[in-house]
């Protein structure tokens, strides 16, 4: 059990609004504090950490865009500490810290979380994804009205989004986060549950993921020169 700080409790009575108290769809926001050397490392193999930090930030203003005006309540959670302030304004986003060995772990206390506080249909994403917008997200909170579960398969092997109105455990376990096997495993999860499959988007994590896109040309001209 987590201790609330009257430093919390402030910013809960503050933020009131941005919770949706109608919505019973939840978004939950993972993302990795952006320091430098310290975020899409495998990126900045090819690029450089200075160039990979200014790509993360650029792809963290498009998560925020595509997700400060949907229809759910909204929670970001912070891989190291949470960040007063930054681009997630706590009047739309509700901040959190992740806890837990490994992603799984942490990502099942958020839906865990979630479901504890009355929502119905939660969705986790990460910050990384260029290839997503606001419709793809409202379309996959709309797929739970009809299905149980809703995955997003990601170019890689793995998925940019999951979603669920009812906990399933096995989903979060026994999984080699970051390798290609994710989703396989995943479906396997899943096999015997009603499932809707969203289309498949590419996920940033290596200079080949962008090296074609014009949106990040202006970051990979000392590259292309």
């Amino acid at each position: 059990m987590s201790i609330i700080s009257p430093q919390e409790k402030q910013k809960d009575a503050a933020t009131v609004n941005y919770t949706n108290v109608a919505s019973k769809n939840l978004l939950l926001i993972f993302t990795r504090n952006p320091q430098l050397g310290k975020c899409k490392t495998r990126l900045a193999a090819t690029v450089g950490n200075e160039v990979a930090l200014d790509i993360y930030k650029f792809l963290l203003d498009h998560t925020v865009n595509i997700t400060e005006n949907l229809n759910a309540a909204k929670q970001v959670w912070y891989s190291e500490e949470i960040w007063k302030d930054d681009i997630w304004s706590s009047s739309i986003f509700d901040k959190r810290l992740q806890h837990g060995p490994d992603l799984g772990v942490r990502m099942a206390k958020a839906f865990q979380d979630g479901f504890a506080s009355g929502f119905e249909r939660i969705i986790v994403i990460g910050s990384d994804m260029y290839d997503l917008d606001q419709n793809d997200l409202q379309n996959a909170f709309s797929e739970l009205k009809k299905n149980n579960f809703v995955v997003g398969p990601a170019e890689d092997g793995g998925y940019y989004l999951l979603g669920m109105n009812s906990f399933k455990s096995e989903l979060f376990s026994n999984k080699d986060w970051g390798n290609d096997t994710v989703l396989t495993n995943t479906l396997e999860d899943l096999k015997n549950e009603k499932h809707h499959i969203l289309e498949e988007r590419n996920d940033v994590d290596i200079y080949e993921d962008i090296k074609d896109i014009k949106a990040f040309e202006p970051y990979l001209k000392h590259i292309k020169a």
